[in-house]
């Protein structure tokens, strides 16, 4: 069961302007990474539903957070289906991020109230997961869209909240794009937890990385 409300997951998020995501099958580099990231500021994580046995991965690291670091809001992405983010939620998952919009998954999550995040790509979607109860929608892959498709969209619907995720990287003019044009926070795989760091096991830089990720972030903002 969800240890925190949507309306928390929500707040975090906006107050935070990121949520850092990855995907590891060996839970102790899973659980040194997610470390790393708390140490660094974040109170956000998404593990991505990406391997075989992820759902144990994911279960093992948020009994870590909830013992280990107060505070971590713990959620699951690239989930694809009703049955697969009930077992996240069975499992704990405060939040879940599909990369599609999917109306079985919105149910069972509005079923639960816990904070679901669609992958959407135009007008229509965005508007048809927030008739469906959608908090914040996620811009996938936002390399392919851009602050401009933000920018047009909060033009007729400025009440919509936007993540993008894929296009989103630490260097300022990135992140100054994005949130001049009204996102709610970013997603940040590969170029914040870079494959580099988790081969050289390198969760020092990986802390500072953070911390100066969100420094900036909230310099933007």
């Amino acid at each position: 069961m969800a240890q925190y409300s949507r309306i928390q997951v929500i707040q975090q998020m906006e107050e935070s302007g990121m949520v850092p995501l990855f995907y590891h099958p060996d839970i102790e580099i899973a659980k040194k990474v997610l470390k790393a990231c708390y140490d660094g500021g974040a109170r956000l994580m998404e593990f991505t539903n990406r391997g075989d046995f992820a759902l144990e991965i994911f279960t093992d690291l948020i009994k870590y957070a909830i013992a280990e670091l107060p505070g971590m809001i713990l959620g699951v992405g690239s989930v694809t289906d009703a049955a697969s983010a009930s077992q996240y939620m069975l499992a704990g998952a405060n939040f879940v991020v599909t990369p599609v919009y999917r109306e079985d998954i919105a149910i069972v999550c509005n079923r639960r109230k816990v904070l679901w995040s669609p992958g959407c790509g135009s007008l229509t979607e965005i508007a048809q997961a927030e008739e469906m109860g959608c908090e914040l929608v996620k811009l996938f892959p936002g390399s392919t869209y851009g602050p401009g498709f933000v920018k047009a969209i909060k033009g007729p619907q400025p009440w919509t909240s936007i993540m993008p995720t894929g296009g989103v990287s630490t260097e300022e003019s990135n992140l100054r794009g994005w949130f001049e044009a009204g996102v709610t926070c970013v997603g940040m795989g590969s170029k914040l937890i870079s494959k580099e760091i988790l081969a050289n096991k390198n969760y020092t830089t990986l802390k500072e990385n953070v911390a100066s990720t969100l420094a900036l972030i909230q310099k933007i903002k």
